[in-house]
Parts: C-alpha cells; sequence; structure tokens
C-alpha cells in the first residue's frame, strides 16, 4: 500500500481559493490527505468560489474581525495555525500567491519546521511598495519555502537570479488557467445573469472594469473613473461594465464619479463565475488584478493593464496585455484605439494564453506526492 504525505492547503481569500481548488481537487482525485484550510480573512467570497468547484473546508479558523489591519491579519493566522499544524503535522502547508494570509501561513509552518510549497512563485515587479504588501508578502513566502512552483519560465529566472536552488523550482504553468478550464467545462461561464444584471440584454460591446489596488487610491482612481466616462462618451456603442469593491477608499469615489451614468454599470462584488461570465461577454478589459491579466486570455479578450508595472510581463511580452498605468489620457487612448482600430484588436485576441494549459495542478501534486530530492533540503 502506498503511504501517501499529509498535506494541508491554506487560503483565506478569493484568489487563493480560485487557484487552489484545482489543487485541492487534484490531490483528492489521487486519494491523498488532504486537510483543505480557510482562514476566513474573506469568509463569503472563498464560500462562493469553492461552490463552483464542489469544495467546502475542512477547517476556518475564522480569524476576520472589523476594522483589523495587515497587522491584526499577519498575527491572527499565525496564533490559530499554530495549534492545528501541532497537532496535524502535515508533510506539506501549501500557500499560493502573495496574500498576507499566504505569508503568515509559510510563516507558521517555517515555526513548526513543516515544509512549505509555494504555489506561483517567483512573481516580481521588484517594487517593494508596488503593489504593496504583495510584493514583499510573495518575496518572503519564496525564502520560507522548500517547493517554489513558478507559474512561467521568467517566473523561474527571476528565481534563479536571486540565487534559489534550480532543483526546487519547477515551471508548472498557473492554476488559474486549470480554474477556468473547469468552469468552461461545467457550463459556468455561461451564465445570462451577473449581479442581477442581464448579460445578453447589453446592447453593443461591453468594455469589463476591475480597480481596486492600494496604489491607486486617489488620484490614481479618480483619473481612471475621468477615462472611463470620456470612453462611454465617445464610444456610443459601449457599455463600460464595473464590478465595484466594497472598500470606501474605492466604492465612494466610484459611486460618486460614475453613478448616474446611462451607460456605466456599477454592479456590486460579483461571484467568480459572474466574473467569468462577464468576461466570457466583454469586449475589451480594463484591469489592476493580477488574476484577471492571467485569465482573460483563456477567454480571448485584450487587457489594459491599469498599473505602471506588473508582475506578470508575459502577457504584455505576447502581446495580449498592454500596461496604460493609470493616466487618463494614455486609458482614453489606449482602449479608444482597440476599440476603433479592428486590426490592433485582433492582434491582442488572437494570441494563446501565455500562463499555461490547464494542467498546472497535475504538475504541482505530482510533485509534492512524489518529490524530487530537492525538495527534501
Amino acid at each position: 500500500m502506498i503511504t501517501r504525505p499529509r498535506i494541508a492547503v491554506i487560503a483565506g481569500t478569493r484568489p487563493e481559493a480560485i487557484k487552489l481548488a484545482p489543487v485541492v481537487r487534484r490531490l483528492r482525485a489521487q486519494a491523498a490527505e488532504t486537510l483543505f484550510v480557510s482562514t476566513g480573512q474573506h469568509r463569503e467570497m472563498l464560500a462562493q468560489v469553492l461552490a463552483a468547484f464542489e469544495l467546502e473546508p475542512d477547517l476556518d479558523l475564522g480569524i476576520m474581525r472589523a476594522g483589523q489591519d495587515l497587522h491584526d491579519v499577519t498575527v491572527a493566522t499565525l496564533t490559530r495555525l499554530k495549534p492545528v499544524l501541532r497537532e496535524l503535522r502535515p508533510a506539506w502547508v501549501v500557500v499560493q500567491g502573495d496574500t498576507t494570509t499566504a505569508m503568515a501561513a509559510a510563516l507558521a509552518a517555517f515555526y513548526e519546521r513543516t515544509s512549505v510549497a509555494h504555489v506561483e512563485a517567483g512573481l516580481r515587479t521588484n517594487d517593494r511598495y508596488r503593489p504593496f504588501p504583495e510584493e514583499l508578502n510573495r518575496r518572503l513566502v519564496d525564502q520560507l519555502s522548500t517547493a517554489l512552483f513558478a507559474p512561467t519560465a521568467l517566473a523561474r529566472e527571476a528565481l534563479l537570479r536571486e540565487g534559489f536552488p534550480e532543483g526546487r523550482i519547477l515551471v508548472t504553468g498557473n492554476t488559474v488557467v486549470d480554474a477556468i478550464h473547469h468552469l468552461r467545462a461545467t457550463g459556468g461561464t455561461r451564465r445570462r445573469h451577473a449581479a442581477g444584471l442581464d448579460l445578453e440584454a447589453i446592447p453593443g460591446r461591453v468594455v469589463l472594469v476591475t480597480s481596486h489596488r492600494r496604489e491607486s487610491f486617489g488620484e490614481g482612481l479618480a483619473a481612471i473613473c475621468r477615462a472611463l466616462a470620456r470612453i462611454a462618451e465617445r464610444a456610443p456603442d459601449v457599455t463600460v461594465v464595473y464590478p465595484v469593491h466594497l472598500n470606501p477608499n474605492v466604492d465612494g469615489p466610484v459611486r460618486a464619479a460614475l453613478g448616474g451614468h446611462p451607460r456605466i454599470a456599477l454592479l456590486p462584488p460579483v461571484s467568480y463565475v459572474e466574473l467569468a461570465a462577464l468576461l466570457e461577454r466583454a469586449h475589451l478589459v480594463l484591469t489592476d488584478s493580477g488574476g484577471i491579466q492571467e485569465e482573460a486570455p483563456s477567454f480571448r479578450k485584450p487587457v489594459l493593464v491599469l498599473r505602471d508595472v506588473t508582475e506578470r510581463p508575459e502577457g504584455v511580452a505576447a502581446g495580449v496585455a498592454a500596461l496604460v498605468g493609470t493616466g487618463e489620457e494614455r486609458i482614453v487612448e489606449e482602449t479608444l484605439r482597440l476599440l476603433s482600430d479592428r486590426a490592433a484588436y485582433e492582434r491582442m485576441a488572437c494570441g494563446a494564453n501565455p500562463y499555461g494549459d490547464g494542467r498546472a495542478a497535475e504538475r504541482i501534486v505530482e510533485a509534492l506526492l512524489d518529490p524530487p530530492p530537492a525538495f527534501a533540503a
């Protein structure tokens, strides 16, 4: 009888759940002893995602409290994971990405001398405050990890430049592509409604917008809103659809600037399945989200990135994404160009997704269940 290692997979936010769900499903398909732990950082949004993958957490740490900050999330995650890890003694703790949950969970595992596997290792902007706190979080998680699952060759090269041993790095592709493949296979992207909006009834083309980064708060977000209003005025066949983050630094300014415009639909936060349906319906995407930069190419939708730097340069290199920053004029110019220049649009819309082939979880699980010698170092 083959003995499988006990593996704890830890998630706290919606992006983590999206990207770890394929790993959990694959582990369980391989009959691995898997404990799926939610820190409860974004409980409701995490539950929505997991329902789409027919998953539930085995344990919810319930760390979220009103008004807490990054210090509080870090301390609560460390404190509540300590007895869990001491009782269960997993062979691996698997974390994803660059959240405070991922950083604190990796640190808690390190304190217990438990091996950490980092899904989506090696992403870099090389600017410690953009994005904040994600850039330092992912660097810390990489330092704490034994297994570094780099989503792309560029991420692997970044890790090698920083001195990580080659044997501890495995290029897997990004698990978000696995997640999209699952949703498409199960019909999850064919929903008609998103947050009450009838997607089939929207006339003309849809420009999907998401923007919620801390570094854009204030003038950056104001400039984005001014650009969206101008785009809606100058492209009369376009409807701008913007699911607005509940953070008051986003929700208040966006609704004050754009509320009531007849061709700008401001939605409440949408579920992951609804977001996938919006991506299916969209003609073009404007976003500062890391995940959407990776997801939109699977739908063959051009992406304009509302940031000055990105830790996901593969999309830009492949020609399926372009950095436009938060300057009003540049956003308007680039968006209208893609809306009016069919050849430019087709060049961005016809490329393959540079972030993966839908088999990332398979590669990750194979390495966890049958780890190479370097993973034991």
